[in-house]
């Protein structure tokens, strides 16, 4: 009999979540209102550093309003990686910009910092740095190019919770704006949602306006007050972007557990690192002393000795009953991008060498300790090691 499928990812709910979304549903209110209100606070407070947290209901809406409300518009270009999912360059379009795209570290697969310079014109009004897989981006050389630039920075930090980097939360750094997700493959999840942390107030009550219509007061506002409230603002052109409360009640709970749920992580990462190490293999790196690896992802590449290509590995993996993802198809590579900016695959080499060897295995914390000694198994067989 084979065993079970082991899939790439699988959402960690407990008891509690499932209590919080049914609280919820008996409350009568389940669109934006208390709980989100609380999911933002318990939020910032784990950012810390006097933030503030609006919560939305996608990192893709979440960037589309920092990039919005730093003054991103027509004609701007603004710096990303194209090791990234579409979602991060996308929302550039959105406002009528331009992405321009720059490659990546090879071992980190973070955007080079030593690379960006070259890119900056006179159009240039932001960036946006992505953490890859749970790693921080070398934050201290890229927010001293945007000084010297004068240009806005943005967190990508869908993968970054928690992250830490020279001993300080990502969410706390001197970002203008840092964005996460909570899909249900992410470090914490609600099902679908994001949060916005910023320091700047401004930049939090213009995304707080612009995620419901551009409406100036709160559904739950003028709909839960106990005098007549009905009256409203449009003042300005806004979106549909708010988290419910049903979403907020799992993220109440999933953020207590961030912690132990990061520690999960790192646990299973070392053991891939012990127990894969003499295959031919190249591992992702671990995070530099006083920081931290949030893990989201583990992304190993296959070396020039290794017997067999990248596609094949994930078949062969998915025949023994695992599932791999890579992560990502370079963005340069991908239809819209390549035809709309005329690029070419060896635009961006490290972003094109890293994507034709990755995989990511499978790491997520309902994984037991038999899941990952069948996924090290399996690589090993399919390696011919053992």
């Amino acid at each position: 009999m084979k065993p079970k499928f082991l899939p790439f990812a699988l959402p960690d709910i407990g008891e509690e979540e499932i209590s919080e979304v049914v609280d919820s549903l008996r409350s009568g209110w389940i669109t934006t209102g208390h709980k989100t209100k609380q999911f933002e606070h318990d939020f910032a407070d784990f950012i810390g550093s006097d933030v503030e947290a609006v919560a939305v209901n996608s990192a893709t809406a979440g960037l589309h309003l920092a990039l919005e409300a730093v003054g991103v518009t027509s004609g701007d270009e603004v710096l990303t990686t194209p090791y990234t999912f579409t979602a991060t360059a996308e929302v550039v379009r959105y406002l009528g910009a331009d992405p321009v795209f720059v490659d990546i570290d090879l071992t980190t697969f973070n955007i080079d910092p030593n690379k960006m310079e070259a890119a900056i014109t006179e159009k240039t009004k932001a960036i946006v740095v992505v953490h890859f897989a749970g790693l921080s981006c070398d934050m201290d050389a890229i927010l001293e190019i945007a000084r010297l630039h004068n240009l806005k920075v943005i967190e990508d930090a869908a993968h970054a919770l928690p992250t830490i980097y020279n001993g300080n939360i990502v969410g706390s750094l001197s970002s203008d704006v840092s964005v996460y997700s909570f899909y249900a493959t992410k470090t914490i999840t609600t099902g679908e949602g994001g949060m916005i942390v910023t320091r700047n107030p401004s930049i939090a009550q213009r995304c707080r306006v612009m995620r419901l219509h551009g409406i100036s007061r709160d559904a739950f506002d003028r709909y839960s007050s106990n005098k007549p409230a009905w009256k409203y603002e449009v003042i300005a052109p806004g979106y549909k972007y708010n988290m419910t409360d049903m979403a907020a009640s799992i993220g109440i709970h999933q953020l207590k557990k961030a912690w132990s749920f990061q520690n999960r992580r790192q646990k299973m990462a070392e053991r891939y690192f012990v127990e894969l190490q003499d295959l031919p293999l190249s591992f992702p790196p671990t995070a530099p002393a006083n920081d931290i690896h949030a893990w989201h992802l583990f992304v190993v590449r296959l070396t020039d000795e290794s017997n067999i290509g990248r596609d094949q590995f994930i078949e062969e993996m998915a025949s023994l009953g695992i599932g791999c993802s890579v992560h990502f198809i370079p963005l340069h590579l991908q239809p819209y991008w390549k035809n709309t900016y005329d690029l070419k695959p060896h635009d961006y080499p490290n972003a094109l060498d890293n994507f034709n060897r990755a995989v990511s295995l499978p790491m997520y914390t309902k994984m037991s300790d038999d899941d990952q000694t069948r996924v090290i198994a399996a690589v090993k067989e399919i390696l011919h090691y053992g």
